[in-house]
């Protein structure tokens, strides 16, 4: 059935785990939505030809209405438009919450590419090369204008925003070739921004990471970006604490802030504290550091971002012990002092 539906309206065949989904509850409602058409039009030729005028009789019937019949088909049309609110919000849950762990893959979007970066340290242009079967989350940001991701055979998109990280992740379930748009004007060559996902089988994938394997790790590449930023200043990476939180084992924590909210430390969080730290404080720690907006560009970021998820089961020992932190005065700009940065 859904094959059919596809061929009729021309939709690519669904290559990823909520495809189908997507495609029942799209089936459900233009099903319903026809059917409701046919109906009218039906009745509205039967009371054109039934109650046309005739020369004999040019006299208007009376008509009542029937208070049972009304509420019916009010209530009934009610019913039926939160039913497919309840089926999309469903759908939508599904394709928001993520149940398993993910390969993490960070794109950068500019007028006008796809830049694709593997925490595995490969780069693509344009080409995003993914395994079958296992689940991926995007990591996105612009660097100039809004775009949005689109990605049809997978039935995902995502508008992509300069000076935000959003997220979003879907599973591959079939292997080959699928194009990639952006659906959100973004300039004179809008129409040629075009890459493509490609799937491949577990043994192809694995032959592609080894003729990548030169490449350097996407967190080794974040440390040396923590090191030219002086973060390691303020953030220990072996739990000890200074004058920022420690590093290791953040990634994927809970984490207390100063108005007693918790908060998951995820991506889009350490991304929030690198480009606006003062939004959200961490419990026992004062408000100094200061923005990284504009002084930090998107690869780097996503790379510092990568560093500290690796510290998050493999944190580093303790080896010089620090003094207690003192509170330092707010500063305007990020050091950039190599004397100040801990090894």
């Amino acid at each position: 059935m859904l094959e059919i539906f596809r061929t009729i309206f021309g939709l690519p065949p669904g290559a990823s785990s909520f495809a189908d989904g997507v495609d029942l509850l799209h089936l459900f409602v233009i099903t319903i939505t026809l059917l409701g058409v046919f109906v009218i039009t039906l009745f509205t030729l039967v009371f054109v030809i039934r109650f046309r005028k005739r020369p004999e009789d040019d006299s208007t019937p009376r008509v009542r209405a029937n208070g049972k019949r009304e509420a019916l088909m009010t209530f009934g049309t009610l019913a039926l438009f939160l039913l497919w609110w309840v089926l999309g919000y469903r759908q939508f849950l599904v394709m928001r919450r993520r149940s398993e762990p993910a390969d993490t893959v960070y794109v950068t979007a500019k007028q006008w590419m796809w830049k694709f970066s593997h925490s595995q340290g490969q780069i693509e242009n344009d080409v995003l090369t993914l395994p079958v079967n296992r689940p991926v989350e995007l990591i996105m940001i612009s660097r100039d204008v809004i775009h949005s991701l689109y990605v049809p055979a997978m039935r995902v998109k995502q508008d992509v925003l300069p000076g935000r990280y959003v997220t979003f992740w879907f599973k591959p379930v079939r292997t080959g070739k699928y194009p990639i748009y952006c659906a959100e004007y973004c300039g004179i060559e809008h129409s040629n921004m075009i890459g493509q996902v490609r799937v491949l089988t577990d043994e192809e994938y694995r032959n592609w990471l080894n003729d990548a394997a030169r490449a350097r790790p996407l967190a080794s590449v974040g440390r040396e970006a923590a090191v030219k930023h002086a973060c390691l200043s303020c953030h220990t990476v072996d739990g000890q604490k200074h004058l920022g939180p420690t590093w290791s084992g953040l990634y994927g924590s809970d984490v207390t802030l100063a108005n007693g909210d918790h908060v998951l430390a995820n991506a889009a969080y350490l991304t929030e504290s690198m480009m606006d730290p003062a939004s959200r404080i961490v419990a026992g720690y004062s408000p100094i550091m200061p923005t990284y907006l504009g002084s930090l560009d998107p690869a780097e970021t996503a790379a510092i971002v990568e560093y500290i998820r690796s510290l998050q089961d493999a944190p580093l020992h303790p080896t010089v012990p620090l003094p207690e932190p003192q509170a330092l005065p707010v500063a305007n700009s990020p050091a950039r002092s190599d004397m100040d940065v801990r090894p």
